[in-house]
């Protein structure tokens, strides 16, 4: 499925969603319930705003963008951690307000059934994004998919909570369950906007594909002995890959040779990793590039 789909499909969600938990907050006049649907609204926010970052993302590279633009994705992550936080701020004032003027809940069976129904719609979604984020490589699409986690982890949290609140009579028990909520999708929105930041700061590629780009550059290294790799840099943007390394050939080899060889190279790292642009710079062997001895500027 696209991941634009999907994120139309995410929309669509978070507004049912905050249709069935607003009707259980003004059911029930839970401050808990209230939070979750406060939480569906950043949802619903986050999703569209990550829709037009994809959108954005796929565009082709151009004169003013040559490498793509596949960075705008972060983007979308960063935004969905502010909205996290803050959703978590209007929450704890809304718990602090219930507090100080506590007070019964009522009709709350029917306020949880809404609730666990769209519970179950953001659970389904989320378990969905988050299988097809790693497909297409994309972080807005994983973003939202653990901020859909985190809802349904919240809304759980709320149940029991209301439950308690009913079971002992302890009215303070709702905005505690709501300060609770507060807290966890801020370590969310905190750990959604650290990992847009690492993706921002040029982050090299995954063990597991740093392993697979190695294990075909020794195949070439084994057929050809005279042959050798060095100075490899690589880093992610969005769902693209870039690989920037040397290769040292024979100094008496011919150009037509050592680029016939570097173009088999460059075709089979990019068959073996989908979405990498590889750059491979041809030297002689006995020359070595001063590609690591860039000084810092004064």
């Amino acid at each position: 499925m696209q991941v634009t789909t999907l994120l139309r499909l995410s929309v669509a969600t978070a507004v049912a969603t905050i249709a069935l938990k607003a009707g259980a907050w003004w059911l029930t006049g839970s401050v808990g319930l209230l939070s979750d649907a406060l939480e569906s609204l950043v949802n619903l926010a986050s999703a569209l705003f990550a829709l037009a970052m994809v959108t954005i993302a796929a565009r082709p590279a151009d004169a003013d963008h040559p490498f793509g633009h596949t960075k705008a994705e972060y983007f979308s992550s960063a935004f969905e951690g502010l909205m996290i936080a803050a959703a978590a701020i209007a929450i704890a004032w809304a718990a602090i307000g219930r507090f100080l003027a506590p007070r019964p809940l009522e009709s709350v069976g029917v306020g949880l059934a809404l609730t666990v129904v769209s519970s179950l719609l953001n659970g389904l979604l989320a378990a969905k994004m988050l299988a097809e984020s790693r497909r297409h490589r994309s972080i807005a699409l994983e973003a939202d998919a653990r901020h859909l986690f985190t809802d349904v982890w919240t809304s759980a949290g709320v149940v029991v909570g209301v439950l308690l609140v009913q079971l002992t009579g302890w009215l303070w028990l709702d905005p505690a369950v709501a300060i609770g909520v507060a807290a966890n999708i801020i370590r969310e929105g905190a750990r959604v906007v650290w990992g847009s930041i690492d993706g921002l700061m040029d982050k090299a590629l995954e063990p597991d594909v740093q392993a697979r780009i190695d294990r075909t550059l020794a195949r070439f290294a084994a057929a050809e002995r005279s042959v050798r790799f060095d100075d490899m840099v690589t880093r992610r943007a969005g769902s693209r890959r870039f690989l920037d390394m040397h290769m040292h050939v024979p100094a008496g080899w011919t150009l037509g040779r050592a680029a016939a060889l570097r173009g088999e190279v460059e075709k089979a790292l990019m068959g073996e990793v989908a979405g990498l642009r590889a750059s491979i710079q041809l030297l002689p062997s006995n020359v070595e590039a001063e590609f690591n001895a860039v000084q810092p500027s004064q």
